[in-house]
């Protein structure tokens, strides 16, 4: 085996998957499309891609760098990525973008293209520092931002750039992906695996092929428990029996229950309220008992996190389900 093959096969999933053009990208159809019309016409504007996280921000702006520049865009120097929530502050608008941006490339394109990620963690006073810099030297730079919320970059700097909108990526596609990648690593994946990994990733691709190559280093053959260990949390048959012993009026046993799953398994009082909640959605019940009954988890998670016993606030939580169908019978 060479080399350059065995380093491939020892990089983390995430590294080896990533997508080497925009035709790779996974349901970015609008974004893929802008950026091929950009690259035809060469006439590259300042950019903002703004979406969730592991949606292909950071992915889009290296391969859209690679099919502008070529293979060696990173060698060459024409392709720098600075890492905002590493050095936030003005010093390092001043100091590493500037020395950047003001350098002259060499080649038959003009222009060199800084990535800043994570730039919505800049200071204010950073930001607006950039904004001038932006002016200044758009002439031998372009700056793609990438920010997880948009909000939090000042709207001077947004008017300046094409803004790029990244959507959560869906259950279908996540799912088909993890499946290609499975297959070529030769696992054994269940269906409800799948399901219960886009579950707790909720459509980030990046967190998705994470939480894969963990239940793969336990075993090749991945089901729905195996998952459940790696990401340390609860699975939905037990929180759903939870909440049909306290539908059934069974509190005692739904009380060993939660202290299993508290004491024992070792599953956060947080985590266990989230999988209840997506869980109540799923009760055979009327609306507007789930209206009283997601009321009453808002009022737990709340008590929990300022310094309520989780035990005592949970099944407080499981027994108003019991109460609540005791009217209604």
């Amino acid at each position: 085996m060479a080399v350059e093959e065995r380093l491939v096969g020892e990089l983390p999933w995430i590294e080896k998957y990533r997508p080497k053009t925009l035709d790779e990208m996974v349901d970015q159809e609008e974004v893929v499309r802008t950026l091929k019309n950009i690259l035809q016409t060469k006439q590259v504007p300042h950019m903002l891609f703004a979406g969730p996280p592991g949606t292909g921000k950071t992915a889009s702006a290296h391969a859209f760098a690679r099919e502008l520049y070529g293979p060696n865009y990173l060698t060459e120097g024409l392709f720098v990525e600075i890492n905002a929530s590493d050095e936030r502050g003005i010093q390092t608008i001043r100091e590493k973008v500037k020395m950047y941006a003001r350098s002259v490339p060499f080649g038959p394109i003009g222009f060199r293209i800084l990535l800043l990620d994570e730039s919505d963690q800049l200071t204010d006073d950073a930001q607006h520092a950039f904004r001038r810099t932006m002016e200044q030297f758009s002439a031998t730079c372009r700056f793609i931002l990438v920010a997880n919320y948009s909000n939090r970059i000042i709207e001077p700097i947004q008017s300046r750039c094409a803004v790029l909108r990244f959507r959560p990526l869906p259950r279908d596609k996540v799912i088909e992906h993890l499946g290609k990648i499975a297959k070529n690593e030769g696992l054994n994946i269940s269906s409800a695996a799948l399901e219960a990994i886009y579950d707790f990733s909720e459509g980030d691709m990046r967190k998705s092929i994470n939480i894969l190559q963990a239940a793969a280093s336990i075993s090749r053959d991945v089901d729905e428990k195996t998952i459940y260990q790696v990401i340390g949390y609860v699975s939905r048959g037990e929180v759903r029996r939870l909440l049909e012993l306290g539908l059934s009026g069974k509190i005692s046993e739904a009380r060993d229950l939660l202290r299993e799953l508290l004491y024992l398994q070792g599953v956060a009082p947080s985590d266990l309220l989230t999988a209840i909640y997506r869980e109540v959605g799923q009760l055979d019940i009327s609306e507007e008992d789930k209206v009283e009954i997601l009321d009453a988890l808002g009022e737990a998670d709340f008590r929990i996190a300022e310094g309520g016993t989780p035990e005592i606030q949970i099944l407080a939580l499981v027994s108003k389900l019991a109460r609540k169908m005791r009217k209604t019978r």
